[in-house]
């Protein structure tokens, strides 16, 4: 396994869309996955590679100077819990901390709407020492409530 940051803009969204088209369980709004592969442009990435193929990639959008969000993040349906997802969070967070980021972010789907993908999705960013701080009913829509999560770097 390998991890690259990626600075290419095209190459960061050549890589969202790739991860994202190959996740249609967690990634399955149209509109949704243009706006990310638009938005990946302009942020931080960094890139999973197996064997020179990709794997996942997170991006990151920088809010201020000590504070950070996941944007999107995906690892590939056949390499979850293999430790891959993790090993990608870990370094975007150690270069994050370089950085002066203090605090990072990420929103998902709320347990308030049953999903087995997102359960899944929960429990990584709670394995990863998030902790949910809010949830916003209709910040995405009334059908897709979102969990703000945080953690101290």
């Amino acid at each position: 396994m390998q991890i690259i940051k990626i600075d290419d803009p095209q190459k960061k969204s050549e890589i969202c869309e790739y991860v994202l088209r190959n996740l249609p369980l967690w990634f399955g709004i149209e509109p949704a996955i243009i706006g990310y592969i638009n938005d990946v442009q302009t942020m931080s990435m960094w890139a999973t590679y197996n064997n020179n193929s990709i794997v996942g990639f997170a991006s990151i959008n920088k809010h201020f100077p000590t504070s950070a969000e996941v944007h999107v993040m995906g690892i590939l349906e056949k390499y979850h819990r293999q430790g891959m997802g993790q090993a990608l969070l870990e370094v975007v967070e150690g270069d994050l901390r370089k950085e002066g980021i203090k605090f990072l972010t990420v929103k998902t789907l709320s347990e308030s709407r049953p999903n087995k993908e997102y359960d899944q999705t929960r429990k990584f960013y709670l394995s990863m020492g998030f902790a949910p701080l809010e949830e916003f009913k209709s910040l995405w829509s009334e059908h897709n409530p979102c969990l703000f999560l945080a953690k101290s770097l």
